[in-house]
């Protein structure tokens, strides 16, 4: 019991406090880079880590999975930080989270590669092609992390790569009516959707 407890919680959850400390730094060091106040990367990638892991310790996601709801929490964790603190989600997470990806989904066999390819694609092609007709609707941050996410949701089934987008449309325009504002970042609820997305899934 003591062994799950250590393997399912308190390693992952420092490991994930380690690794976002050191995202949060490397954020803040860049010459666009996004000052996130101290604890938000390092609880949210613990706290992550550590729920994923916990999963997969009582077998609720197989272990092949693992390394992509990793990379997926991390992206997560700062690009929620970032697009909240400063409204934009940086280059240097979006763009290196497209190949980090299809290289995290190789232990699932090269057929799920290959649909993580397809899926970047089209959920990036989807959201660039949303940005063109409604300028102002999405930003380009948001167009390269659809294109990050949607390599992780086609490897699950292009029924997640169709939901979670309407999924996050659905809680931006819910959480916009109360505040009577429009211009809220999308890049939260589609980081958070497809997070509980992924991890639903097994």
């Amino acid at each position: 019991m003591w062994s799950d407890v250590v393997l399912g919680v308190l390693v992952p959850l420092g490991a994930g406090a380690v690794v976002g400390a050191g995202v949060r730094r490397g954020l803040a060091s860049l010459r666009r880079g996004v000052a996130v106040a101290r604890g938000w990367c390092e609880v949210g990638v613990g706290s992550a880590w550590a729920a994923v892991a916990t999963a997969g310790v009582v077998g609720l996601v197989a272990p092949a999975r693992l390394p992509v709801l990793l990379v997926v929490s991390v992206v997560a964790v700062a690009g929620c930080a970032t697009d909240l603190t400063a409204g934009r989600l940086p280059d240097v997470l979006t763009l290196p989270a497209i190949p980090v990806g299809w290289a995290a989904l190789v232990p699932l066999g090269g057929a799920a590669v290959l649909a993580g390819v397809a899926g970047t694609l089209v959920l990036g092609g989807l959201h660039a092609l949303v940005a063109v007709l409604a300028p102002g609707a999405v930003g380009g941050g948001d167009v390269k992390l659809a294109a990050a996410l949607g390599a992780p949701l086609a490897a699950v089934g292009w029924w997640a790569v169709a939901l979670v987008p309407v999924a996050a449309a659905v809680l931006l325009a819910a959480a916009a009516v109360p505040r009577a504002r429009a211009a809220l970042p999308l890049g939260p609820p589609l980081l958070g959707v497809s997070w509980v997305v992924l991890l639903a899934a097994g």
